[in-house]
């Protein structure tokens, strides 16, 4: 039997651009309540892109909360209300590693930390990658003005994923995914 979990109430503790944090109260199974602090989020999209030599395009980018650099795969916030999450990776492709996809599949969707927030991840297989014209290129500022692009065989990136040197978890996810699909000569993806 499933119990209907309700929100009684809910309380804003915080409201920013990218997230906002709510205290819930939350009827429980056994019919009490309990206070849930819920971040809410506009969920992301990340690209494992793979070329035509099986390699993948990896990003090297600094994460303060962690205090250091990260290899990641390319990926954005949904921060353009309406737009089209397939849209969406292609941009952040072009903007993060100045390529284009002629083929975009959806690998894998990731729920990061249900525990406590609501944000959803999808996540992209691009192939048939080609150049953006150096014209059409995105100015990397802030945070990207200084991403390390690399690529990295597939099997390589698996291996960095269990020797700890990928933690990002939507890499991780990604990484796998990715390397299953190949493994299974691509059946496995879902078509946008």
């Amino acid at each position: 039997m499933t119990f209907a979990h309700e929100t009684v109430s809910r309380a804003e503790r915080y409201h920013g651009a990218i997230f906002s944090v709510y205290t819930d109260q939350v009827t429980m199974s056994d019919g009490s309540t309990a206070a849930r602090d819920v971040v809410e989020n506009r969920g992301a999209v990340v690209v494992v892109a793979v070329d035509d030599a099986d390699r993948v395009v990896l990003i090297k980018q600094y994460r303060h909360p962690v205090g250091r650099h990260l290899w990641e795969l390319p990926a954005g916030l949904r921060d353009v209300p309406g737009e089209d999450e397939t849209l969406t990776a292609a941009r952040e492709l072009a903007e993060e590693v100045d390529l284009t996809a002629g083929r975009i599949d959806r690998l894998v969707d990731l729920h990061t930390s249900p525990g406590f927030a609501d944000e959803s991840v999808r996540v992209f297989l691009a192939r048939d990658l080609a150049p953006v014209p150096d014209a059409d290129r995105h100015e990397r500022t802030a945070e990207e003005a200084d991403i390390e692009v690399r690529r990295v065989p597939l099997d390589e990136c698996v291996a960095m994923v269990f020797r700890g040197e990928i933690t990002n978890a939507a890499a991780v996810a990604g990484v796998l995914a990715a390397a299953r699909a190949r493994d299974s000569g691509w059946t496995l993806l879902r078509t946008v």
